[in-house]
């Protein structure tokens, strides 16, 4: 079992959409590509199984190219369709765990944990997250970056709302 910091972040956000879709869009490679990610980079889907055990590859690019960021997640648990909760890491095209491009002391793991709650046709999302088995280095640089991995996810679920807003 993985530690979990105590420290972390907690994002709350309602999509107009039912649970079943907005579940389907975090894990299906069809749709998942074509949201996630920092606005206006692209990401390719290279492996998505998601089952307890199994793993997402995907490699980000920038909008002009230049740049490419590996990752992956680590599914722990998946309950269909209120939850999802995994390891998310940087990484080679391997899927090997590697350090993070812009900080030499990110985290090499951090769990989120998922939880989708439907009512009145609407879902609300809670995604809780940090570090596991973080140095105080490690944890210090994701305390540090905490508001802008915000901000991030905050551009992240704008593009699920669009995306959401195209399936129904």
């Amino acid at each position: 079992m993985t530690e979990q910091s105590k420290s972390g972040l907690l994002l709350t956000r309602v999509f107009n959409a039912p649970r079943e879709l907005v579940f389907k869009v975090w894990t299906d490679p069809e749709h998942f590509g074509k949201w996630w990610g920092p606005q206006g980079f692209s990401l390719d889907v290279i492996r998505m199984d998601v089952r307890p055990g199994g793993m997402f590859l995907g490699c980000q690019k920038s909008p002009d190219g230049t740049q490419a960021m590996w990752g992956k997640f680590v599914y722990q648990e998946v309950i269909v369709p209120e939850k999802l909760v995994f390891i998310q890491s940087f990484s080679d095209e391997n899927g090997n765990t590697v350090r993070a491009p812009f900080n030499a002391h990110w985290p090499l793991e951090i769990i989120n944990i998922i939880t989708l709650e439907e009512a009145d046709g609407k879902t609300t999302l809670t995604m809780q997250g940090g570090p596991v088995n973080a140095t105080a280095e490690e944890q210090a640089a994701f305390d540090e970056m905490a508001p802008m991995v915000k901000q991030g996810f905050g551009g992240t679920f704008d593009q699920l709302a669009e995306y959401l807003k195209s399936q129904q």
